[in-house]
């Protein structure tokens, strides 16, 4: 069997920055342990994979099923691997329809294309706020002694959203260096899959970004996940509230890096608008 894949950079508009991603075309949909065993080859963040309805074809079909496995896992939703399938099908395949949508885990997710962006409708994700001193392991392991102004969690992600004081400036966001195996060991309860770490933006930076995140998610075989649109459906939603904002602009500070632009909506869903650069395309044979 041959499957069309490809190598895609979401969220930047260079090469070799953002969150490269796999995309297998499928004509014939595959076993789960077989898309498993790909994305484990693979070993990106996520690897997505696109079916087909209907017997349409990837050029002329507006609709298309759409599943993403990390190296380990099947995960509900991913932001960076449906951008990389959207500028897969717009790009190369020169899909003539101005709205695309994936039939997906966590619903029905619409794209489309605007100038050179790609924007998604994504479902937003308000955090719950929590007890700092009920999640003093796993702060101790993802940010050390650094203040914290806010903790926060997202059931639907199972992520721990950790807001980091004013004080703290990007460049101590950057120097975190948590360890795998401490974050892996903080939580015995076993319902935080990912430590999402923010900050405010300041107003004098150019590109003036009104807040910072960094992602770490050892438990799903990423130690850090370089830019994540999908846990921007939670900042979106945090950050928003806190500063009053339907648009923002956002910054993921791994050291790939990845530039978010996103609006709340009034229907509780929230577009995340970002590039992509394809910069690989062969065959798998399996």
């Amino acid at each position: 069997m041959e499957i069309p894949i490809f190598t895609v950079d979401a969220f930047t508009k260079v090469p070799f920055k953002g969150n490269p991603a796999a995309v297998c075309l499928l004509e014939n949909d595959l076993q789960d342990d077989i898309k498993q065993s790909i994305a484990a080859e693979m070993n990106l963040s996520e690897t997505a994979f696109i079916t087909k309805h209907n017997s349409v074809d990837f050029s002329s079909g507006s609709r298309f099923g759409l599943r993403w496995f990390t190296p380990k896992s099947e995960i509900a939703l991913c932001g960076h691997a449906t951008l990389a399938s959207s500028a897969v099908l717009f790009y190369l395949k020169k899909n003539v329809n101005p709205v695309v949508v994936f039939e997906t885990m966590s619903g029905e997710l619409y794209v489309r294309q605007h100038e050179d962006s790609i924007i998604m409708d994504f479902p937003l994700n308000k955090p719950q706020p929590q007890d700092p001193h009920e999640n003093m392991d796993i702060l101790k392991a993802a940010v050390g002694d650094l203040p914290i102004e806010d903790v926060c969690y997202s059931p639907a992600m199972r992520i721990l959203m950790v807001r980091l004081a004013d004080t703290c400036d990007r460049s101590e966001l950057i120097s975190l260096s948590p360890v795998a195996e401490a974050l892996l060991k903080s939580d015995s309860t076993g319902k935080t899959k990912g430590v999402l770490v923010t900050i405010k933006g300041t107003s004098n930076a150019q590109p003036a970004y009104d807040f910072y995140s960094r992602l770490f998610a050892p438990w799903f075989g990423i130690f850090e996940d370089p830019v994540c649109g999908s846990a921007h459906t939670l900042l979106a939603a945090y950050w928003s509230e806190k500063l009053n904002k339907k648009k923002m602009l956002a910054y993921q500070c791994s050291s790939r890096g990845g530039e978010l632009e996103l609006e709340v909506r009034d229907d509780g869903r929230v577009n995340i608008i970002g590039r992509a650069q394809i910069i690989l395309q062969g065959t798998l044979k399996i």
